[in-house]
């Protein structure tokens, strides 16, 4: 049996270091964090800001299993190389009484050389860097803690504040606001064609021009009297494009969502199994260094091997110069930029070991290291200056010259001839009217570049960010962007109203760079959260003396004609009219923007059209204290919603109806039919029995099933796309 144990914190880790070792060390998991703040206790000493840290909740098992393992062994703490590596690091030592020792390795790739070196080097455990991560724990403890029970009292919700994720959700919400206040502007380009190369108008009078100055009669004018353009001017020079620099986090997470319409967290669930280790046909391997990192730098190893690569499949050509990016000053440049761990596991090896979204992650990563390490693509690029009375137009084309990094970032280039001569004629024109456009909502992708820009979160931080806003449903997604919601605007609003140097982006800022000081042994940990707490509690102390009402207008009308108002009553967030009386029930996920005082719900609900079953009736939708409703005011009934298919009895309409339990339930509509169901009837029949197939839910998914076969089925395509 092995007298030498090492814990890391993930099975898959673990599986792939036991591989390497075989058989020479034990190796075991903790799952993550082993200890933590108590859940349902604040669990921090606001006097001097001692945290009282607590076995997880169903990790006392595993707690237990990894002392009775340890047991007379020497111990080696292999967690990961960050904050929170580092703070499991120093609780699994607190557990086994080891705290004293050099036990700590760390390592930024899984391989067999970096792992044999780790464990001949352990070192202390950071302290710095423990309390950093102490010290982040308990500031999103005291924010959490005491800013939410505040939310729920308001809005009784569920909702939560956070320190990071307010500045974000103000982010998202500022954006929003710029877009409702965005008044477009109308112009129109002006663009025509000398065979296939295209050229722009630029100069009118020998002044180079606007385009958002150009109108239609000028468009139109200059469409009718230029129907030949002569070449004053050629102007020719060489254009080097440096290679792109190897993946961080951030340009790892952007990519992959550009690329592949990866989300954050899915990019980061892909990249952490591709650096702990696959199971593969060759074995437990891992593929990628840690993908947790702000720099681009990289080791004089992987360099040395990426430049044998080149060279041995490229050419002495394409190898490129050292460089590195200059360190910006938010960067902690812990571990070096994220690559593969071996050149030689080309994408063509690695798509034979990997499934479909690891390979495609993998290939990315890949060749962008590879690219990085190459030499410069060369252009000639070449502008044409034309000229027709009084008008100038422009073109430009470019021819390359050498490839470089592009032999292996593929780069399509359309194959345009040169212009030769002084006169051309216009072949074609192609005046299209365009018109200013409002700033972009932020995907997820371009929400983690301005995180980023911010100095907002850091590398393990930005993909937890976003899913808690979407999970919390402060913002929905609508095509990739990221919409705020009613409930969003209203949480923003009161954080601003209460919290306001919570949300604001510089403070939250300064904050991230505290942590990075107290990292570096710059600052105190306790002296960081007590300048923190001093400013805190002054507006904690205010917020909860001073009642905050909601009472925020909005652009929703009421029957009476009037304008809906937001009101938080004791079951939440509702509309009330002020003039008539009437409340009608809110959907809180509804997107909206809040602009000067008054709430905008910026995306219509679909309205469906139905009749009423008892008299033919058009129905009409309204929103009751209790939801939606159908009303007919020919008869005077109401209908709460309607099933997606027909009754299987009858063929007429059915109801989806609530029962005092508040289940749902499905009636026929018609008094001469008895149909009644716990399952909502589709308009689809059972190809084995003929039977009228069901709606069904399965874990995740939902399918057609078959009361009489017990079989399911997929939905049909254009059902489930839709």
């Amino acid at each position: 049996m092995a007298k030498k144990i090492i814990i890391v914190e993930s099975p898959a880790k673990a599986k792939t270091i036991k591989e390497i070792l075989k058989g020479e060390y034990e190796v075991v998991s903790s799952k993550g964090h082993v200890r933590d703040l108590p859940e349902r206790e604040f669990g921090v000493d606001l006097r001097d800001f001692e945290p009282e840290f607590r076995i997880i909740e169903g990790k006392e098992k595993i707690v237990e299993e990894i002392k009775e393992k340890a047991k007379g062994k020497e111990v080696y703490l292999a967690s990961d190389m960050d904050r929170e590596g580092e703070a499991i690091a120093w609780h699994l030592a607190f557990i086994l009484n080891v705290l004293d020792k050099k036990n700590r390795i760390v390592f930024s790739e899984i391989t067999p050389q970096t792992i044999r070196s780790a464990v001949q080097s352990p070192r202390f455990i950071d302290m710095k860097k423990v309390y950093a991560q102490h010290a982040r724990r308990i500031l999103d403890r005291i924010v959490g803690y005491k800013i939410s029970p505040l939310l729920w009292k308001l809005l009784r919700t569920s909702s939560s504040a956070g320190r990071v994720q307010s500045a974000a959700l103000k982010l998202v919400c500022e954006r929003e606001v710029q877009r409702h206040r965005f008044v477009p502007k109308k112009f129109w380009k002006v663009q025509g064609y000398i065979d296939s190369v295209r050229f722009y108008l630029t100069h009118i009078d020998g002044k180079r021009i606007d385009m958002q100055q150009v109108d239609e009669a000028l468009a139109r004018q200059i469409q009718q009297e230029v129907t030949k353009l002569k070449l004053v001017q050629k102007k020719s020079r060489l254009v080097e494009r440096k290679p792109p620099l190897p993946f961080i986090t951030s340009t790892l997470q952007q990519e992959a969502a550009n690329k592949f319409g990866f989300s954050v967290s899915r990019t980061m669930q892909l990249a952490q199994m591709l650096y702990e280790g696959v199971e593969t046909s060759e074995g437990h391997r891992a593929f990628i260094t840690y993908m947790r990192t702000d720099s681009t730098r990289v080791s004089d190893y992987a360099r040395d091997q990426a430049e044998k690569f080149i060279k041995d499949h490229f050419g002495e050509r394409y190898v490129g110069e050292f460089r590195s990016e200059q360190k910006k000053p938010n960067v902690q440049d812990a571990h070096e930029a994220i690559r593969p761990v071996d050149v030689e596991m080309t994408p063509q090896k690695a798509q034979k070991l990997l499934d479909k979204d690891l390979y495609k992650l993998y290939k990315l990563i890949w060749e962008r290291f590879i690219a990085s390490q190459m030499a410069a693509a060369l252009y000639e690029e070449t502008i044409y200056s034309f000229e027709s009375g009084r008008y100038g137009f422009e073109a430009k084309l470019e021819r390359r010259i050498f490839d470089g990094f592009e032999a292996v970032l593929k780069k399509e280039l359309e194959q345009i001839q040169p212009l030769n001569g002084e006169i051309f004629n216009v072949t074609k024109w192609d005046i299209q009217q365009d018109a200013t456009k409002p700033p972009a909502r932020y995907t997820e992708s371009s929400m983690v570049r301005a995180l980023e820009a911010r100095g907002i979160g850091r590398p393990s931080t930005y993909a937890t960010i976003i899913s808690t806003l979407l999970e919390r449903k402060y913002v929905v997604k609508r095509s990739k962007e990221l919409v705020p919601t009613v409930l969003g605007f209203v949480v923003n609003h009161y954080m601003e109203q209460r919290f306001p140097k919570i949300v604001d982006l510089d403070f939250t800022a300064r904050m991230e760079e505290a942590l990075d000081a107290i990292e570096r042994g710059e600052k105190d940990h306790k002296q960081v959260l007590s300048e923190f707490y001093k400013e805190f509690s002054t507006q904690l102390t205010k917020a909860e003396k001073e009642w905050l009402s909601i009472d925020i207008g909005t652009n929703v009308d009421c029957e009476c004609g009037e304008k809906f108002t937001l009101k938080v009553g004791r079951f939440g967030l509702y509309l009330s009219c002020a003039s008539c009386g009437k409340t009608s029930s809110v959907d809180l996920s509804s997107p909206a923007v809040m602009d000067e005082g008054v709430l905008y719900f910026t995306e219509q609900e679909e309205t469906k059209t139905y009749v009423c079953p008892s008299c033919g009736e058009p129905l009409k939708r309204y929103n009751g204290r209790y939801g939606a409703y159908y009303h007919c005011q020919k008869c005077g009934r109401n209908y709460r919603d309607f099933a997606r298919g027909t009754c299987p009895k009858c063929g007429s309409a059915v109801e989806k109806k609530l029962s005092k339990n508040r289940k749902y339930f499905f009636k026929c509509t018609s008094d001469a039919c008895d149909y009644i169901s716990w399952f909502e009837p589709s308009n689809e029949s059972c190809p084995e029995c003929g039977e009228k197939l069901h709606y069904r839910r399965f874990r995740s998914s939902e399918k057609l099933y078959c009361e009489r076969c017990k079989k399911s089925f997929e939905k049909p395509k254009e059902e489930t796309n839709g």
